[in-house]
């Protein structure tokens, strides 16, 4: 287990209370395990601020299978990028809309342009990239 290190904070009374009950709603046994996923939740960030190194992210997009050629095109899109395109998922939602989710790995600038090619791909309802890390860089 890595060394812990403790330190205090001077943080207002009502702001604590109000941190208090967010984190025992989502379950967190202490503050500190939700600081610590909170520390980590910025530095992910700015691991692709940087773009220093390869992350990985997930694209999920929703679409009208009815819109013409959309499916051909979104495969094309996807072909372009065998390299960074781990693996996709696609689930039929209702009789015209699909839901397609992609694991995709690579600099963070490559996959911010392969999110937004998916996502501003004409038929496509929503879309939405959820970055994270490889976990490499991470303690």
């Amino acid at each position: 287990m890595a060394r812990l290190k403790r330190f205090g904070v001077s943080i207002p009374a009502d702001l604590v209370d109000a941190f208090d009950r967010l984190i025992e709603g989502k379950g967190y046994r202490t503050r500190s395990e939700a600081i610590r996923d909170l520390m980590r939740d910025v530095l992910v960030e700015s691991e692709w601020e940087s773009n220093a190194g390869e992350v990985v992210g997930t694209v999920t997009i929703v679409y009208n299978h009815e819109v013409r050629e959309i499916a051909r095109v979104l495969t094309h899109l996807q072909h372009q990028y065998l390299d960074a395109i781990v693996c996709t998922t696609h689930v039929h939602l209702d009789e015209h809309n699909c839901m397609e989710v992609l694991v995709v790995r690579g600099s963070a600038a490559e996959v911010q342009a392969i999110a937004d090619k998916l996502i501003s791909t004409r038929g496509v309802k929503h879309g939405k990239l959820v970055c994270t890390t490889t976990g490499k860089s991470l303690v």
